[in-house]
């Protein structure tokens, strides 16, 4: 998303019948310069939809519960909290299992165990489901779909080399994301390694959210990784927050992280892949894991 009216011309050319917001965060702030902009570029999508479709609405999120008074068709919140129509109760992490929870819907109360990781991962969960519930989906439908996500999601599990488990997330990060992210690696039994690239697009916010991953990382990992340079605020802010020095390593890109790792890596660790898409951390990902690729060479991009 670059501007405001991207959306909202979209929508005009695709005609959704259903729309979902799943929250308003700072990932934008460097191209829209408010939380309010992006709100409202975000409202677009709801505006845009038909009086017979659905505007699916994260209730979790307050900006996000205020877009209902902005479409005119049929609402259905989602949250973790029983006020709204579809929510989600006794949240569950079993590791790399999976999580488990009760949905609640019009009175019918399931239960799921599904294969995605973290307990963040409820609210993708009940995102699928209410689209299914739009679309008409019976419970053992949705359910089926649920227990079998079909190709690479968000978060996946990669056997890496020397025996490490590599949990790959770098898909794209947010400050929310990758505090998420740590607390899925806080529940694992090994050495703990976070590595951790940049955070893009946070204009004014970029320094805090930096500084909030540091020390959240000081809680949650065993070794951070910052990839990104020499001055780095999520490793000053780890080390500002008690994390030791001779843990908090930093890398000024991705092949320094690279040799780096080659050398800490060893059979039990669990490592966290996390960063914006600009900084590419799936070339780590690939590089260690098994099939240990080499990183792509920039110039061949």
């Amino acid at each position: 998303m670059y501007a405001i009216g991207e959306i909202a011309q979209l929508a005009e050319i695709a005609q959704p019948r259903i729309g979902v917001v799943t929250n308003v965060g700072p990932t934008h702030l460097e191209r829209l310069g408010t939380l309010e902009r992006i709100a409202q570029a975000k409202a677009e999508l709801v505006q845009a939809l038909p009086d017979d479709g659905w505007a699916i609405l994260n209730g979790d999120d307050p900006v996000v519960r205020g877009m209902a008074s902005q479409t005119r068709a049929r609402v259905m919140l989602y949250g973790l909290t029983p006020d709204c129509n579809l929510w989600a109760s006794g949240v569950d992490s079993h590791g790399l299992k999976g999580i488990s929870f009760w949905l609640h819907h019009n009175g019918d109360v399931i239960h799921a165990k599904i294969p995605l990781l973290g307990r963040h991962s409820v609210h993708t969960a009940l995102r699928a489901t209410a689209v299914g519930l739009a679309e008409g989906l019976t419970w053992q439908e949705i359910m089926e779909g649920l227990q079998n996500v079909a190709g690479q999601v968000r978060l996946v599990v990669v056997p890496g080399i020397r025996g490490s488990t590599l949990l790959d997330d770098t898909y794209n990060a947010s400050p929310d994301s990758v505090l998420a992210s740590l607390n899925l690696l806080s529940e694992m039994g090994g050495r703990r390694i976070a590595v951790l690239g940049d955070m893009l697009e946070l204009g004014e916010y970029e320094e805090e959210g930096h500084r909030k991953v540091g020390c959240r990382t000081a809680e949650t990992a065993d070794v951070l990784v910052a990839v990104g340079g020499n001055r780095n605020p999520v490793a000053d802010e780890a080390l500002a927050c008690g994390m030791h020095p001779d843990s908090v390593h930093r890398a000024v890109d991705n092949q320094a992280a690279l040799d780096l790792l080659r050398q800490l890596l060893a059979p039990g660790d669990f490592v966290l892949f996390k960063g914006s898409r600009g900084v590419r951390m799936e070339e780590l990902v690939a590089a260690l894991s098994m099939t240990n690729g080499p990183i792509p060479n920039p110039k061949s991009r």
